[in-house]
């Protein structure tokens, strides 16, 4: 009983650490072979930018995840956010409160669409509802772009794209990864320290304990791809900033990499698993490969290529991870 307890913790502090090594070992990686390339402040400070919205996005999707659910519609719901910023300044509407507020409300709105429809049509799975909103946000994205790609500049909406694009400091922090530092940290204590992040945690980790505790299931899962939404909102509005247009291509990787940061930082496809800041050394590990392979000047046929690979042996880990658990369990009751 006490090996089996030994070999289980040791098996947690690995896979705990498991992201952080592998973070440091593509650092060591990338400096080596990419000398004076790669360990530069100023691209550093770009994989921070890079990384900011796979960030936003996938606090939102570890919700999900740790329910045993999943949240395909991620993507388009932040393009839709930028979308509707600039059809609203292509209407003269410049008002930096009112343009972001829309953007996110928009999105937090659908969020809840794609809770009420998980919940209270009692569908199977939530990747029905949100791959079929997926495609209805990417119809709507289209049909008020009139499928156009919209330029933000000297269109006087600078306040709203600052956040996006600003930096500090005189080495060029951006603001945007300040403001998922601070997302995070909220995240942190309402996971950890609130009852509403607990029952979470509960609904996903064990349904039929909810059920007894008497935690409305429903309500929870609703609420929680409603903060999917909103997630997806604030990505939206740094979206504009970082791209400085609204472009309904550009949402191609958005949920994919959201799963995959989740997943590489500890999360479960089974639920009831997941932490804010594992999440982040996920994103932090793909935007990483990704800016390596950019500055090995590798296609974006050979980027789609590791991460895939990447996205593989996470799941892959995850499985094996789900049936070592299981032998625990069962040895542990034997």
């Amino acid at each position: 009983m006490n090996n089996t307890k030994k070999k289980s913790s040791v098996g947690d502090l690995l896979m705990k650490l498991g992201p952080l090594m592998v973070l440091a070992l593509l650092f060591v990686i990338f400096t080596i072979t990419l000398p004076g390339k790669f360990l530069r402040v100023a691209n550093l400070m770009n994989v921070l930018k890079q990384t900011s919205i796979n960030c936003l996005i996938a606090a939102g999707m570890l919700l999900a995840l740790i329910t045993a659910g999943i949240d395909l519609s991620v993507g388009y719901n932040a393009i839709l956010a930028t979308c509707l910023i600039g059809v609203m300044m292509q209407a003269g509407i410049t008002n930096p409160v009112l343009l972001i507020v829309a953007a996110i409300l928009l999105c937090t709105f659908c969020g809840f669409v794609n809770g009420s429809l998980y919940t209270r049509l009692d569908l199977p799975h939530p990747y029905v509802s949100t791959l079929g909103m997926k495609f209805v946000l990417w119809g709507m994205a289209l049909l008020i772009t009139h499928s156009q790609t919209i330029g933000f500049n000297n269109k006087g909406i600078d306040p709203v794209l600052w956040i996006g694009k600003a930096t500090i400091f005189s080495f060029g922090f951006p603001v945007c990864f300040i403001l998922v530092i601070i997302v995070y940290v909220i995240f942190h204590v309402f996971l950890n320290h609130t009852a509403l992040g607990r029952q979470i945690y509960c609904v996903g980790g064990n349904p039929e304990a909810a059920r007894m505790s008497g935690i409305r299931s429903k309500d929870v899962l609703t609420i929680v791809y409603t903060i999917s939404g909103l997630m997806c909102g604030i990505a939206g509005v740094v979206l504009a900033g970082r791209l400085n247009t609204a472009n309904t291509a550009s949402a191609s990787t958005f949920d994919t990499d959201a799963i995959a940061a989740c997943i590489i930082g500890g999360a479960s496809f089974r639920g009831g698993k997941g932490t804010i800041w594992g999440t982040l050394l996920g994103a932090l590990l793909i935007a990483t490969i990704r800016n390596g392979l950019n500055l090995f000047s590798a296609g974006n046929d050979i980027q789609y290529i590791v991460i895939g690979l990447v996205i593989i042996i996470a799941v892959t880990i995850d499985v094996f991870r789900g049936k070592a658990e299981a032998r625990a369990r069962k040895m542990a009751t034997a």
